[in-house]
């Protein structure tokens, strides 16, 4: 499974690559619009914005009995990240449930501590959206009232009884014990709590490249945040497409069409599309520099058993 995880990887580096390339010039004008003040801002809020929802992510996985430390969940997500931009969606979920399993934690409950985080960001950035866009976008109102409607549905359908019932009678089909250690009140606000910071700072990262191209006004931090947290929700819908590409642009574009100038609204979705791209680039860059060195842990943690692994197969590969 290690090969099939590199194999992968490489994969999801060379649709990163292609995506880049193919669009390359339009990018160059995009960035030619924008200050690199801005630019870097935008990267930095957008590289905040995944690492807060990472730790959503890890405290769901906490929750259902298996804490890890920080630098452990930051190696596994960014890595595993990269597999969103393989067509079919799945790859990322894969790569972390064997990259988890790693560290002692059983598949079922990656995969549950996943989902949680993915219907938490959906039902969020829905909140977000549906707070922020009726009173300031008619084009979003009338497209895409029924998923504001659903808001409420999916923040509601987060308590933990009904998580912890959904999850059970999922393991129960698929003839498996049920959860060693459900879902708390606590551990659902600690995560929503993480995902809502996260949906703030792409707000920040979408409002800084609509004001390098024109846009103004108190509402528009609103309407930016609205309409990314939107465009994001949509994009994971599409199932087929990798990273949401060419669906979220299409949202960005409808939603911010009124307040900025004709022709920026796309210049803002390649933007944030590179960039956030680069965000993820980055974070893959750091995580599998983490892998190879750093800090000794302490005995008996996850991180621990990890830098055993490495070690061992470095004595194997030194020995043959």
């Amino acid at each position: 499974m290690r090969i099939l995880r590199v194999l992968l990887v490489l994969l999801a580096l060379g649709f990163c690559a292609y995506s880049l390339i193919s669009q390359w010039d339009e990018t160059v004008r995009a960035f030619g619009q924008m200050s690199w003040p801005t630019l870097l801002g935008a990267f930095a809020t957008g590289c905040a914005g995944l690492f807060v929802w990472m730790l959503g992510w890890r405290t769901y996985l906490a929750g259902l009995g298996s804490p890890l430390p920080v630098r452990a969940t930051f190696r596994i997500s960014n890595i595993s990240q990269l597999g969103k931009y393989v067509p079919g969606k799945v790859w990322a979920l894969v790569t972390q449930i064997e990259m988890t399993r790693e560290h002692k934690v059983p598949a079922l409950r990656s995969f549950s501590s996943t989902l949680l985080a993915v219907a938490t960001s959906c039902a969020c950035g829905l909140a977000v959206a549906a707070v922020t866009l009726p009173l300031t976008s008619d084009a979003a109102r009338d497209r895409y009232w029924w998923l504001f409607l659903l808001a409420p549905v999916m923040l509601a359908a987060l308590h933990p009884k009904i998580v912890t019932w959904a999850l059970n009678t999922a393991l129960k089909l698929a003839r498996r014990p049920p959860l060693e250690h459900p879902v708390s009140l606590g551990t659902t606000l600690v995560a929503v709590a993480w995902t809502i910071l996260g949906w703030a700072l792409f707000g920040v990262h979408t409002w800084l490249l609509c004001e390098a191209v024109g846009g103004e006004g108190a509402g528009l931090v609103f309407q930016a945040s609205g309409a990314y947290a939107l465009a994001f929700v949509v994009g994971l819908l599409v199932f087929i497409a990798p990273g949401g590409i060419g669906a979220r642009e299409a949202v960005l574009v409808m939603v911010l069409g009124p307040v900025l100038p004709a022709g920026a609204p796309i210049v803002v979705a390649l933007a944030s599309r590179v960039v956030l791209t680069l965000a993820d680039l980055a974070g893959a860059g750091i995580a599998f520099l983490m892998g190879r060195g750093g800090r000794a842990a302490a005995p008996g943690t996850a991180e621990s058993l990890d830098q055993e692994e490495e070690r061992e197969e470095g004595v194997t590969s030194t020995s043959t």
